[in-house]
């Protein structure tokens, strides 16, 4: 079986079943992508495993994960500026950290070229929100490409940087969660010769202060390097045409993802309307567009999220004076999710009844399947701390959640943490919370990648302004979430860093040791100020990992002794592991595939019913 890492560095073309994700980094090789920085998130963090597949003596690029999205953007953007072609890749609501530096590049002539891969995720799968970035790239007046398949995110990353390099701008490559997911068979060309590394900055290629006048100066360069890119896109044929012999003057407008549901829908249509493609969603090819609306009666403009092929579109109609009817969202639901098939047949079906043929109506199940929420894996440390934490509080008090694993303490049956608004905001929040509020205590959580990540900020405005609450650092040593990437933490130690910003009440444990962290959490929370409890275990589903690979391991778990067990049931409505079922008659038992056998449950039962079982491999 080759190896991803073989497969990525392969010298002649070839074909290989990939994901998205991993298409994109054989396009990195191949254009000579020199410089990448990241910090992770779903749905781009297959991008990092696949660089980091490859040995570090033959990757042909420098790679790090730097502190947070803005950062990496910076990052890149130097690495650019001495001439060498770079890239920063990081999720959709990444963008919004990277913000204060992403909207100047347009205004700079990056010498070397940059793009920026930006995964977004329509339907929110792995995400607080679902924000559709095409909405900033307007305003920062980049151009974007848009990939509906593996194959096509490899080939756009190519086109991003070739016109990255042709213009001396940014490019950003837009994929979405199921693009980078989804696996297809792709064609890949030749690998290059790597260039050598540039140092080659020069001020004589700027100016890149964007002062008074000057701003204004580099905005209608900006403004022109748009135009150009627009050309580009027309003489390379990203946007394109589906003819159809039967259309009935019915044509859709449509990008990305969108267009393989259409496809999939029209396998069983009565007939098909023409569909214009976009790859590249921005500059609008307007010509193109006015050429597809003049030859049909109606257009359908089909996008997941915002409306902003719509609006353009329409515009773009109206200030043509065309009389075709156009038609895109009309329902509040048509702005929510992901155009799945389904989805994309119930739109195309209200607005073209006669279009498509109705699926048979589906058997109703006879069994009542219950919902499966999210919850933290067995073993895992934040679920020991969330047990102790929780005898350590009053019900009045108040819980402030972060981005991380340890947000999933918001579900039962910890329910801690109340509030969430984005990575790094919970110290900001409580010390809101905490004034003039003399009745409720104010607990905030964060994990030590979000520390790193966004946390410091906040958490140095507590200490400043001398703000009364009691921060919890869920220390597990790693980004958990996204996939066991490493972080800061594992260089600069947080008591350390801790102490020299001036925090004096730090206390800390083990989170396995549940006695001593609800002692802890109680001191802390008489401290007047800020006080900090680290709440510290490794990530459980990575030691794991790592010790099934070692020679002569053998698998242990618990079991529950029903002789001893009064079905108090703590460890089920209170602990809250999956590892343990409760059965119809209310007995409960563990389920071996489950257990990892790490014991943190076993002190949570009163009656000492949980015992270690037999070994087994």
């Amino acid at each position: 079986m080759k190896k991803i890492n073989d497969i990525l560095m392969t010298k002649d073309p070839f074909e290989e079943i990939l994901m998205g994700n991993e298409a994109v980094v054989r396009a990195m090789v191949e254009t000579g992508t020199r410089v990448i920085a990241s910090y992770p998130g779903s749905p781009t963090p297959e991008i990092a495993a696949a660089i980091l597949s490859i040995p570090e003596d033959r990757r042909p690029f420098y790679f790090e994960f730097s502190v947070n999205e803005k950062v990496a953007t910076e990052v890149a953007f130097g690495a650019a500026l001495n001439g060498n072609l770079s890239c920063a890749f990081f999720k959709s609501v990444g963008l919004n950290v990277a913000l204060d530096s992403f909207v100047q590049l347009s205004l700079m002539t990056i010498t070397g070229g940059m793009v920026v891969v930006v995964g977004d995720d329509p339907g929110a799968n792995s995400s607080q929100n679902e924000q559709d970035n095409r909405n900033v790239y307007q305003m920062a007046r980049v151009a974007v490409l848009e990939p509906a398949s593996p194959q096509e995110a490899y080939e756009y990353y190519k086109h991003a940087a070739a016109l990255a390099k042709k213009e001396q701008t940014v490019v950003v490559l837009r994929l979405t969660t199921h693009v980078c997911h989804a696996r297809q068979k792709i064609r890949f060309g030749a690998r290059s010769k790597p260039v050598p590394y540039q140092t080659g900055f020069s001020r004589a290629n700027g100016p890149y202060i964007a002062l008074t006048t000057m701003a204004l100066d580099m905005k209608r360069n900006a403004i022109q390097k748009l135009r150009r890119a627009g050309q580009y896109i027309q003489q390379t044929g990203l946007n394109r045409e589906i003819s159809s012999q039967n259309s009935r003057g019915k044509g859709i407008i449509t990008s990305g993802l969108t267009f393989l549901s259409i496809l999939d829908v029209l396998e069983v249509s009565l007939y098909r309307p023409d569909i214009l493609k976009l790859g590249a969603v921005n500059p609008l090819d307007e010509e193109r567009v006015l050429a597809f609306l003049k030859a049909h009666d109606e257009v359908l403009v089909l996008e997941e999220l915002d409306d902003i092929l719509e609006l353009r579109v329409k515009a773009l109609a109206y200030d043509h004076g065309l009389k075709t009817k156009l038609t895109g969202k009309t329902r509040d639901e048509d702005f929510v999710g992901e155009y799945t098939p389904d989805k994309t047949r119930e739109k195309l079906a209200a607005v073209w009844p006669d279009l498509v043929i109705p699926s048979p109506a589906l058997p109703a199940l006879s069994l009542a399947v219950p919902p499966r929420p999210a919850q933290m894996c067995p073993g895992c440390g934040h679920r020991s701390a969330f047990f102790a934490i929780k005898k350590a509080l009053e019900k009045e008090d108040v819980t402030v959640a972060d981005i991380g694993c340890h947000t999933l303490g918001y579900m039962p049956p910890y329910e801690m943490g109340e509030i969430l608004l984005c990575m790094g905001s919970s110290a900001g929040m409580a010390s809101g919370l905490s004034l003039f509020n003399h009745q409720k205590r104010v607990v905030a959580f964060l994990g030590d990648s979000t520390f790193f990540h966004a946390g410091l900020p906040g958490l140095i405005n507590t200490i400043f302004n001398r703000h009364n609450i009691t921060l919890i650092l869920m220390e597990n040593g790693t980004t958990a979430m996204t996939g066991h990437q490493d972080h800061a933490g594992s260089v600069i130690p947080v008591e350390n860093l801790l102490k020299g910003l001036g925090v004096e009440s730090i206390l800390s444990c083990d989170t396995y040791n549940q006695s001593k962290l609800t002692e802890l959490v109680r001191t802390s929370l008489a401290v007047k100020g800020i006080s900090v409890v680290i709440a510290r275990h490794p990530c459980m589903l990575k030691f794991t990992r790592q010790k099934r690979k070692q020679p002569g391991f053998v698998q242990t778990h618990v079991d529950i002794d029903q002789d001893i067990c009064t079905q108090t049931r703590d460890c089920v409505e209170r602990f809250g592991c999956p590892t343990f079922t409760r059965k119809p008659d209310g007995t409960v038992f563990t389920h071996p595939d489950l257990c990892i056998g790490d014991g943190s449950c076993r002190q949570t039962c009163p009656e000492k019913a949980i015992v270690f079982g037999k070994e087994a491999k």
